[in-house]
């Protein structure tokens, strides 16, 4: 310390800062060795906090009854933290290297708001299919319609299919055809 007060007083700034980095340069030297990890910040390794890497699934529920998937690896560094991530997600099953989360959604899938359309099937049965109809590549089957009490424009535009493109199309038909469901006692 001497030396720095000398090389100040003498106004010979240059030993004055040399002498100052130096010392600068030792202590952290020091400090380093005494405690590696807080002077640089290190990245922690998985084995020093107990991390666990596992596959999560996600499936999501829609209306239509289609379920799609997601897989995701997470690698789990706090319990409460993964927990809260997926705190809107109902557990379906778990065990060491997976777990499986499903979420119903209030919506059609996306399949349906691109290529769905109603229909009726042979026996009469209110469907939605892949594509239009006559293709019979049938998602959903709801209920039986009574096709004799059927409007002719409403028979025709279920033999032709009629497309669904949202939520509120989907809820329209099957309230517009529920009417005519045939009832068994």
């Amino acid at each position: 310390m001497l030396l720095f007060k000398r090389a100040a007083k003498n106004g010979n700034h240059s030993v004055f800062l040399i002498s100052s980095y130096l010392l600068m340069v030792f202590s952290f030297v020091v400090l380093y060795s005494a405690f590696p990890g807080v002077i640089m910040a290190e990245k922690p390794e998985a084995a020093d906090y107990n991390a666990k890497t596992i596959e999560v699934i996600l499936q999501r529920e829609y209306l239509d009854g289609e379920i799609s998937e997601e897989r995701v690896e997470e690698t789990i560094w706090s319990v409460e933290d993964f927990w809260a991530l997926y705190e809107d997600w109902q557990l379906i099953d778990q065990n060491e290297d997976q777990i499986v989360f499903r979420m119903a959604l209030n919506d059609i899938s996306p399949l349906l708001k691109i290529n769905g359309y109603f229909g009726l099937s042979e026996d009469g049965t209110l469907s939605i299919y892949n594509g239009r109809p006559d293709a019979n590549e049938v998602i959903q089957s709801f209920f039986q319609v009574n096709t004799s009490r059927l409007k002719s424009h409403h028979y025709e535009s279920l033999k032709d299919g009629i497309p669904v493109s949202s939520k509120d199309d989907y809820l329209e038909v099957l309230k517009t055809y529920e009417k005519y469901a045939i009832r068994e006692l």
